[in-house]
């Protein structure tokens, strides 16, 4: 039977007789598990062995479950049910977004190997990618997101991995991501030979989310998603999940054994908890946060607003061809200087001020506040003064506007 986004975000991932006739997956509030008797041992080990083997043909055995550090029930639950809304054969989680990021990319990177790098992506990626990932010799190419000439320039024969972020914070920038794949495929092709690796692409999808958007259907590698955001949707865990095909995820999640950022089986229950709304929240933030964008576009103290879903955006014509709705997130510049925009951000009754987006809550950030107290940084960084990043919550979006309209009085 072919299932819709809701049933599978309320039903997938989770046996359907639970535990102690539990409706709701149950926390495993364990660091280890214990075995029956040495024959268990055996079989464990048998069975593990066998799964390694299968698995290096692209296929999967279950297991039970051996230490916390790399598997918990509640958190398998909560993958299986990443991978169904996603279409990914597997997802592996973590305890933070930025966890899944670094560990994806130190599992997939060798010294030699050459990454590039969307200079828009989160801060804290390129960061990591263009300062720790050298110190084992891994090189790193920024290019920014709307130039392919330069994506294309940039691969090298020795380019392992592709990494992009689309939306993009704060602007919301639509990456191409067809055209990156077709791309990575291709000069894959002209620099390789018998053997070669391929070139891995992956895209951090966090702000698009599993319901506006599904990069492994436009033929990306691997989705990851800070979970923390629209996944739990309601602003009380931390958790990252990478999700993508069989063979990657193997490594990957071997990795986060290795390396040990697995999150708890209480932040899995409270995700799990999230994802059953996330269908149901993300198409009424969808809507709220278009027709904000439309207010705020027409407004007279209103300079410049940035949405994907409105054709003055730079990149509408992408984002109307590979997604489906465009986030609950709206970037706008208020006609006015530094003070003015922060007159109108503390003006505001409803949303709470915070570096965060995705939740229940609107949130809202004068964006050049959290970069830095430094105006040249702020200037090199290309965030103006006036720019403020908007997270619609699931308010009524009657009142938001009303909210927005007082508050822009005060500018």
């Amino acid at each position: 039977m072919t299932e819709g986004t809701s049933t599978r975000a309320v039903h997938a991932g989770e046996a359907r007789r639970k535990p102690y006739g539990a409706i709701t997956t149950p926390i495993a509030q364990t660091s280890t598990y214990t075995f029956e008797n040495t024959a268990a041992v055996l079989a464990f080990v048998e069975r593990k062995a066998e799964r390694t083997s299968i698995r290096e043909t692209g296929g999967d055995l279950p297991m039970r479950d051996e230490y916390g550090r790399y598997s918990n029930p509640t958190q398998t639950a909560a993958e299986g049910k990443l991978a169904a809304l996603e279409g990914a054969e597997g997802a592996v989680l973590f305890a933070t977004g930025m966890s899944a990021i670094t560990t994806t990319m130190l599992a997939l990177l060798s010294a030699g190997d050459h990454a590039i790098v969307v200079r828009d992506s989160y801060r804290r990626t390129r960061e990591f990618a263009a300062s720790f990932l050298p110190r084992y010799g891994v090189e790193t190419t920024l290019v920014s997101i709307g130039d392919l000439d330069a994506l294309a320039g940039a691969i090298q024969p020795n380019t392992r991995l592709i990494f992009c972020e689309t939306p993009t914070n704060p602007y919301l920038r639509i990456m191409d991501l067809t055209a990156v794949a077709e791309m990575a495929t291709l000069r894959a092709g002209a620099h390789g030979h018998a053997g070669a690796r391929e070139i891995i692409t992956m895209v951090d999808s966090t702000f698009a989310t599993p319901i506006n958007m599904h990069p492994l259907e436009l033929g990306i590698d691997l989705a990851v998603h800070s979970a923390t955001k629209y996944l739990g949707g309601h602003n009380d865990l931390l958790a990252g999940v990478v999700m993508g095909r069989h063979s990657l995820i193997t490594a990957i999640q071997e990795a986060r054994g290795l390396l040990g950022g697995i999150g708890g089986p209480n932040d899995a229950y409270l995700l799990i908890r999230g994802l059953k709304t996330l269908p149901l929240r993300v198409e009424y933030q969808n809507e709220s946060a278009m027709r904000i964008a439309q207010f705020l576009e027409t407004h007279p103290k209103v300079a410049r607003v940035y949405y994907p879903g409105l054709p003055s955006h730079p990149d509408y014509e992408i984002a109307q061809r590979q997604m489906t709705g465009f986030g609950g997130v709206v970037s706008f510049e208020v006609a006015g200087d530094k003070a003015g925009t922060s007159r109108f951000v503390d003006g505001l009754q409803i949303p709470y001020i915070g570096p965060t987006l995705g939740g229940v809550e609107s949130i809202v950030q004068q964006q050049a506040l959290f970069i830095s107290v430094n105006e040249e940084e702020r200037r090199a960084a290309g965030i103006s003064d006036s720019l403020v990043r908007y997270a619609v919550g699931i308010e009524d979006t009657g009142d938001l506007i009303a909210d927005l309209d007082q508050a822009l009085e005060a500018v």
